[in-house]
């Protein structure tokens, strides 16, 4: 069952990270977004990282790929594509501009795609990596 709009304010209120909230309150207004929302006001211990190759392997060319956490360094990325992070370790960024890769910040890319166009989510579930597409 997915989380209400009041579980997530509820779990928004033990968040201390003021960059952390303000993506989830903007992500959570929106109702394209609020899967993000849902998956960053889950607990830390839950939160995604996704190394490159990963990406990789899950992505298309073209399409804006959104990691609700951190994206690590791990292999490398040979598809043109997006990514739209909440954090990047400073070897991924490093990758990415290399790569040239473009990367954003997910509260640019959710006030500047409000809706949601060409989005893919993607997060750790038990070490599997779950996909899941925004509908338009």
């Amino acid at each position: 069952m997915a989380k209400t709009k009041t579980k997530i304010e509820k779990q928004l209120r033990k968040k201390s990270n003021n960059d952390l909230v303000e993506i989830i309150i903007a992500a959570k207004k929106n109702e394209k977004w609020v899967n993000v929302a849902r998956v960053l006001s889950m607990p830390r211990r839950n939160s995604t990282e996704m190394n490159l190759d990963e990406i990789n392997q899950n992505a298309k060319d073209g399409e804006i790929i959104v990691i609700p956490g951190k994206v690590l360094s791990g292999g490398e990325i040979n598809k043109k594509i997006k990514i739209v992070a909440f954090g990047f370790s400073e070897k991924a960024r490093e990758k990415l501009l290399k790569a040239k890769i473009q990367t954003a910040n997910m509260l640019e890319e959710i006030k500047k795609n409000p809706e949601a166009k060409g989005v893919r989510i993607l997060k750790n579930e038990l070490k599997n990596c779950k996909i899941v597409k925004i509908r338009n």
